[in-house]
């Protein structure tokens, strides 16, 4: 048996085991198996990787998509700019990083607004946000990162600075959230915005995909904004994966 996996804590909110085993059935490969591996701390990885024989592949999600890095034997080049990743290819017994989440993020941008002209203001500083930032500056897309940490870098704020700041909110009108608050089973929390300066011209990008409509969503929608959710994303970078791991 041929198996792929995802690993990350908590992962009640992945769709990724559906995905794949949907995938496997529509395409007729009986000899693979997808299956999620909730890991509650790093260190469990390298006993995972003893255990589970016939691993090919993994995802990686919150809260590991940088803290495995050391565990890995080598980064694609692109992956290594990034500095973040999301998927493993396991081959000979080499784990190879690769990060699939810039693929789908881009595309998906791409396919939502391909005019697009605004600055985009991104909500964290996580390892999705690394992907996210590297799409925006590969498309030229100015941007400034909001967050709790990191705040000794040139382009990160904090949510303090946005509270009383409608400026920034004027100049910054594509929102994109990476953080995954407002992620199931916790899908009453959002990002801590100042609400009363959206209005129709935002634009809301949440990689947030379960719930399909976030508390963020629902929120900045009430307030004009157009929204979407992740789940586009998701699907481009399980792609993208599938072809890396094949």
């Amino acid at each position: 048996m041929k198996k792929y996996g995802l690993i990350g804590f908590p992962l009640s909110h992945s769709f990724s085991k559906k995905y794949f085993s949907e995938k496997f059935v529509k395409e007729g490969l009986s000899d693979r198996q997808y299956e999620l591996y909730e890991l509650p701390n790093i260190d469990a990885f390298p006993i995972l990787l003893k255990k589970e024989k016939g691993l090919l592949g993994l995802n990686v999600t919150i809260p590991y998509k940088v803290e495995v890095i050391p565990y890995l034997d080598q980064l694609d080049p692109a992956c290594e700019a990034i500095g973040a990743v999301n998927c493993i290819k396991i081959s000979t017994g080499r784990l190879t990083g690769f990060n699939t989440d810039y693929i789908g993020f881009k595309e998906s941008l791409q396919n939502w607004l391909p005019q697009i002209k605004q600055k985009a203001l991104v909500l964290g500083t996580g390892g999705a946000s690394r992907a996210v930032v590297q799409a925006l500056q590969d498309l030229k897309i100015p941007f400034l990162r909001v967050s709790r940490n990191d705040l000794d870098k040139m382009d990160v704020i904090s949510y303090m600075d946005l509270l009383d700041n409608k400026e920034i909110l004027e100049e910054y009108t594509l929102i994109i959230n990476t953080t995954p608050l407002g992620t199931f089973p916790n899908v009453e929390s959002m990002p801590a915005i100042p609400v009363q300066y959206i209005n129709d011209r935002h634009r809301v990008y949440d990689l947030v995909y379960n719930p399909e409509k976030t508390y963020l969503m629902k929120t900045l929608e009430a307030k004009g904004a157009v929204v979407k959710n992740g789940l586009e994303m998701l699907h481009l970078q399980a792609e993208a994966a599938w072809k890396i791991w094949n």
